[in-house]
C-alpha cells in the first residue's frame, strides 16, 4: 500500500489503491457493452444478444460491488472526508442498485425486458462513467491541512 502523500500546490492527493481502480475502471465497458447488446436486441430481435447483456449485467454487478466496497472502505480510513468521496460513494451505490433492478429485468422473457431494460441500461451507464471519473480524478482529494 502507498504509504506516502504526494502535495501539489497546497492539495494532499491520496491515490486510489491499484486493485480499487482496477475494479472501478472495469465497470464502464462492462456496463457499455450491457448498453450496446440491449440496443442490438432492440433492433433486430435476436434473443441471443438479451442474454449476452444478461452475462454482461452480472459482471459489471460483482465489478461495481467491489469498487462499492472499496469506497466504503475508503470511506471509513479517510482522515479527512470531502464531498467528492461521499458523492463518489452515492454514485456506485446508485449504479449498484438500478443494476440490480435491469438484472431483474432483464430475467423476465425476452421482449417483456424492451424498453425497460434499455433505459435502465443508458442511466446505468452514465451513473458509472460520473462514478469512474469522480473516483479516478478527484476522488480522496482534500485539501492542505
Amino acid at each position: 500500500m502507498i504509504s506516502t502523500v504526494a502535495r501539489h500546490s497546497g492539495t494532499a492527493l491520496y491515490p486510489l489503491h491499484p486493485l480499487h481502480a482496477f475494479v472501478l475502471a472495469g465497470i464502464v465497458p462492462l456496463f457499455l457493452g450491457v448498453l450496446l447488446n440491449d440496443y442490438a436486441y432492440w433492433s433486430s430481435y435476436e434473443p441471443q444478444w438479451k442474454n449476452f447483456a444478461s452475462w454482461m449485467l452480472i459482471g459489471a454487478l460483482v465489478f461495481n460491488g467491489l469498487a462499492l466496497l472499496g469506497s466504503i472502505i475508503s470511506l471509513v480510513r479517510v482522515e479527512r472526508r470531502t464531498g467528492a468521496a461521499l458523492v463518489y460513494f452515492l454514485l456506485l451505490l446508485a449504479t449498484f442498485v438500478l443494476g440490480v433492478i435491469n438484472s431483474l429485468i432483464h430475467a423476465k422473457d425476452v421482449w417483456a425486458s424492451m424498453p425497460t431494460g434499455l433505459v435502465l441500461s443508458v442511466i446505468t451507464v452514465i451513473l458509472a462513467c460520473a462514478a469512474t471519473w469522480i473516483g479516478l480524478a478527484s476522488w480522496r482529494i482534500g485539501g492542505a491541512r
